[in-house]
């Protein structure tokens, strides 16, 4: 069986987004979202935002670049639950709107977290004549 790496989804009228079932079990620690490094979200599961990149954002007090970072990635950090019953989480409204999504969601693996960003006309794919 291969590793779900990819998924589209609409969010609802109150910016929940439904999150695969053969995903779930990966957020049962919880779910931090952040902004990106680009027009997009990060969607961690709880436990790699604690291992991970709780001490990769400790770093040196003096140094910039880790300044910088805790800077992009603290800044409208987000902390929330999976609705186990649905398998849904709600995006803040500040997120939602850093990352330009309106309603249609796509989410790609990149190593162990999830990158969300809006869907543009390149996701769509193109018929041959």
């Amino acid at each position: 069986m291969s590793k779900l790496d990819y998924f589209e989804r609409k969010l609802d009228d109150k910016r929940r987004l439904t999150v695969p079932v053969e995903l779930r079990a990966e957020f049962e620690s919880g779910i931090v979202i952040t902004r990106g490094f680009g027009q997009y979200l990060h969607l961690y599961p709880k436990s790699v935002w604690s291992k991970e990149m709780e001490e990769a954002l400790a770093g040196d007090i003096l140094d910039e670049r880790i300044a910088d970072l805790n800077d992009k990635f603290r800044t409208g950090k987000s902390e929330t639950e999976l609705d186990v019953k649905q398998g849904r989480i709600t995006l803040e409204q500040q997120l939602v709107e850093y990352a330009g999504i309106e309603q249609e969601v796509v989410a790609v693996r990149v190593g162990q977290y999830w990158r969300l960003r809006r869907k543009t006309r390149d996701d769509v794919p193109v018929m041959n004549p």
